[in-house]
């Protein structure tokens, strides 16, 4: 007797590699990749592969290439100045040194005025918000940490600026340039100083910055008058 073989078992029957011939015609699934680079307000972001999503902008704040130095703030000022002091210090209500300030904002220690437990800058207060547009923003504490400590860091020169090429998991990079910062007199140079919105927990003088020297990256905090650079971040 012959067996009868129908057209539909034909199909579904094991091919020569052991897949069935009704498999081998699907197609495989889409899957949709999101972009790594964009921008917002005409400010380009990359995205590092960071556990957070965090998206990194490729340039400081007052900048047109990576490796310029930009604009320089004191914390929670939105605008350049020529000076950096206690005196002009946009959140100053009184007193010009560190045994006297008292602030009118941002406090959580009453030798140092009225405690209004602020501890995040608020979008008017953030150098990035204010001069990038909505959807832009000053880091975290935190944020500059994971930022750190979730990618390979090398000390490097670019254009003759020197600095740090930051490679994030996915392999995606920016490079941040070590420019100084100002205090008092002017220009402090030879280490990168970038400001978090993070203010320094119960000392209401300082503020929490990432600290960007030669075989040297960590947050630690600093004066809050001082005119730091700015490197925006964004959720996009």
């Amino acid at each position: 007797m012959f067996a009868i073989v129908s057209v539909a078992g034909m199909l579904a029957s094991c091919n020569g590699n052991g897949k069935t011939a009704e498999a081998e015609s699907e197609e495989e699934p889409v899957v949709e990749k999101l972009p790594t680079t964009g921008d917002i307000n005409g400010h380009e972001w990359v995205d590092l592969g960071l556990p957070s999503g965090t998206k990194w902008a490729t340039c400081n704040v007052g900048a047109n290439t990576p490796e310029e130095a930009g604009d320089y703030f004191a914390w929670g000022e939105t605008a350049k100045k020529d000076t950096y002091l206690w005196t002009n210090y946009r959140f100053r209500e009184s007193g010009d040194n560190y045994d006297n300030i008292k602030f009118n904002k941002y406090n959580t220690n009453e030798d140092y005025g009225i405690i209004d437990g602020l501890v995040a800058l608020e979008a008017a207060d953030d150098a990035a918000t204010s001069n990038w547009g909505e959807g832009w923003r000053m880091p975290t504490n935190d944020e500059f940490r994971e930022l750190t400590d979730s990618s390979t860091m090398t000390w490097t020169t670019r254009n003759d600026v020197k600095g740090y090429e930051i490679v994030g998991p996915n392999g995606n990079s920016i490079f941040i340039p070590a420019v100084g910062h100002y205090k008092d007199d002017g220009l402090a140079e030879g280490k990168g100083c970038y400001w978090t919105s993070t203010l320094e927990n119960g000392h209401t003088l300082d503020a929490r910055y990432m600290n960007l020297g030669f075989n040297v990256f960590a947050t630690v905090s600093y004066l809050r008058y001082c005119g730091l650079s700015v490197r925006p971040v964004c959720a996009e």
